[in-house]
């Protein structure tokens, strides 16, 4: 057999195994931090498959490394364990009401296919360096109070999983990562999705404070937290039509807390959302301004608020270079044509995005779902393009990149440009935007004084 038909047929042996891991994990979702199950479930796999796991402390997730026996760079393959939550969705879990309308269980199954097929005779020929495989917690940006809560129990400092992962040094000694997200794909037309890029975001998590009284028989003692929340949410709608287009600025609230008895003031309201944007300096602007505008909102109905903002994710850049050793890889799999050439920005977020920052990073994405993504339809329906295709692109890729000496890989990295000098000081710049705030005192003497931003 020549050398595709060997990587071909190493994958092909394990279409069971494949099938089985997604329908497992696709049956029992777990949101991020909380993947225990979903993690142990891909833990023994993994160790009867000969790896040796590396598992963090206080989290789900691992990563095993396999060596060629030659020297070289160490190429990062990944696959995210956590779910949506979408109480609609007629899979969802009845108790917690998480599913994976994301096709997180897709890329399990994936990396397995992958872990499994390297293992196969005659694939690791050729190649050099070594490859991690790595199964990563908490991509969804989702149940925010429960990671500030992880946060504040010294259990995480991020709230991703990668950027977690990368303050624990799993990172430290990587060179390049890719990892296959399954991606929108009407009339399934295609197998792959070569990607361009897309936003980051700051979490924020904010907290009006009020007064309670009788809503009905003293209205006048009491402070309504619920329309100083309202009132502050609309003067970050007037600000939306400022936002410069080409900085794809994004705000998008849910009130979680709107107040405990309809015959009382509410004294307290919480409210979640992101700021996304197309660079970190556009969403540092925007964030500074939506923190002025809810503070100044909020003083004006004579309450107060909190502001907690916590780093989300980078901006993803997947690197030019790595994505031609991609499309090479999938031009020995399929026809040129069933490969789908994104050009355009993205505004959603990954914590990828983290990684690209630092690394060479890739995000190519695989058909075969159908319906809304993080929505009540979303469904697998081709298991092929879904399931199968991408752990044979995780492989036909390590192959592109690390064969003859690693040359693609070599190149890749030499050409590569990192936003920051070290992982560590994007982590450093990363923690420069928490911010816990007081953002509104109001002053005996009827003065009022804001305070809604770090000062450097």
């Amino acid at each position: 057999m020549n050398r595709n038909e060997v990587l071909n047929a190493a994958v092909e042996e394990q279409v069971q195994l494949i099938c089985k891991t997604a329908e497992v994990i696709w049956k029992y979702p777990e949101t991020g931090f909380k993947e225990w199950k979903t993690s142990a479930y891909l833990e023994q796999i993994f160790t009867d498959l000969g790896y040796e796991l590396v598992k963090p402390e206080g989290i789900p997730g691992f990563y095993a490394d396999l060596e060629t026996g030659r020297p070289g760079p160490k190429l990062c393959i990944m696959g995210e364990l956590d779910s949506l939550i979408c109480a609609e969705h007629p899979d969802c879990d009845p108790q917690t009401k998480a599913v994976h309308a994301c096709g997180h269980h897709a890329q399990a199954a994936g990396l397995v296919g992958a872990a499994a097929a390297l293992k196969e005779p005659g694939v690791l020929d050729g190649l050099c360096g070594s490859i991690r495989l790595m199964a990563v917690p908490a991509e969804e940006l989702i149940e925010v109070g429960y990671r500030e809560k992880l946060r504040a129990e010294g259990k995480i400092e991020f709230f991703g999983g990668k950027v977690e992962f990368m303050n624990r040094g799993y990172f430290e000694d990587v060179d390049l990562c890719v990892l296959i997200h399954t991606f929108d794909d009407p009339g399934l037309k295609h197998v792959y999705q070569l990607a361009h890029g897309n936003n980051g975001c700051i979490v924020k998590n904010i907290t009006v404070h009020g007064l309670a009284s009788h809503a009905g028989g003293s209205p006048d003692k009491g402070i309504n937290a619920l329309y100083a929340a309202m009132q502050a949410l609309q003067a970050v709608n007037a600000l939306r039509e400022t936002f410069r287009d080409d900085e794809h600025i994004r705000f998008h609230p849910i009130i979680t807390e709107g107040g405990q008895a309809v015959n009382a003031i509410p004294d307290e309201v919480k409210i979640e959302s992101y700021v996304r944007g197309a660079s970190l300096e556009a969403i540092d602007q925007a964030n500074r301004r939506i923190n002025r505008a809810i503070a100044a909102s909020v003083a004006a109905m004579g309450a107060t608020v909190t502001l907690q903002d916590r780093s989300g994710y980078c901006p993803m850049h997947d690197d030019e270079l790595m994505n031609e050793a991609a499309l090479a890889a999938m031009k020995r799999i399929v026809s040129e044509d069933e490969i789908l050439i994104q050009t355009q920005w993205g505004t959603g977020c990954t914590d990828m995005g983290d990684l690209s920052a630092v690394l060479p990073t890739i995000q190519p994405g695989s058909s075969g779902s159908i319906g809304a993504y993080h929505g009540k339809d979303f469904q697998i329906v081709d298991p092929e393009k879904a399931y199968i295709m991408p752990a044979k692109a995780l492989v036909f890729i390590a192959d592109e990149l690390l064969q003859n000496e690693a040359e693609k890989a070599k190149e890749i990295m030499a050409q590569f440009k990192p936003l920051y000098a070290s992982q560590q000081a994007y982590l450093a710049d990363a923690r420069r935007r928490f911010l816990d705030k007081e953002a509104v005192r109001q002053n005996a003497d009827g003065t009022i004084t804001l305070d809604f931003q770090n000062l450097e």
